[in-house]
């Protein structure tokens, strides 16, 4: 007989969405959403994939990054979509060295996104701000504890969510298609693993 169990897992494990909860206890002050308070209508919408695949390890995507691509692609960011980075490491998804590799979004990018109002947004890396070791690196060679999570900290005044872990970007186009994203309704997580679906009309 097959044991139809799911074994222990985090729930920041595999392609997964970040709450506001795990940001931050409070979002400007409010108290922040936990996964299972994201508005559903959040998690469908259209799809814009900008691909900074051309990135450098450790080098992060700023505004005038994603200003370049989409005026070079004639793509306009609107409010309510769902904005998908393709940075190609989710060739090492699976690997050790996953964790350790990549690009990742500053904190002034991300907080541009959400002003554009974007509520929802992902990359095909393992996190959505740069490696974790070389951000431990950093922080500890200047002793800026800011460096730390820089974009994750945007939550703490600007209400998002991220997700991590996207696989496949490569196989959709820029735009014309929807995203709609189903996370695991946990109540009082700060994440839900998540299917991550692309949709054509």
């Amino acid at each position: 007989m097959a044991d139809d169990t799911i074994q222990k897992m985090g729930v920041h494990s595999t392609t997964h969405i970040d709450a506001p909860w795990h940001y931050s206890p409070t979002t400007n002050g409010k108290k922040s959403k936990t996964i299972d308070e994201i508005p559903l209508e959040w998690c469908y919408g259209e799809g814009l994939v900008i691909d900074m695949k051309h990135k450098a390890d450790f080098d992060p995507i700023t505004v005038l990054d994603i200003e370049v691509f989409l005026k070079e692609q004639n793509l306009t960011i609107k409010e309510g979509m769902i904005i998908l980075i393709k940075t190609g490491r989710d060739i090492y998804n699976g690997t050790k060295d996953f964790h350790k590799v990549g690009t990742g979004m500053s904190a002034q990018a991300t907080e541009w996104l959400i002003d554009k109002g974007i509520k929802v947004m992902g990359i095909d890396a393992w996190g959505w701000d740069l490696p974790l070791p070389y951000m431990l690196k950093k922080a500890k060679e200047t002793g800026n504890a800011e460096l730390f999570w820089e974009a994750h900290l945007v939550g703490q005044q600007k209400e998002y969510c991220h997700m991590e872990q996207l696989i496949n970007l490569d196989a959709l186009p820029y735009s014309g298609f929807k995203i709609a994203v189903f996370p695991l309704k946990i109540v009082g997580a700060s994440a839900a693993p998540a299917r991550v679906v692309a949709l054509f009309e």
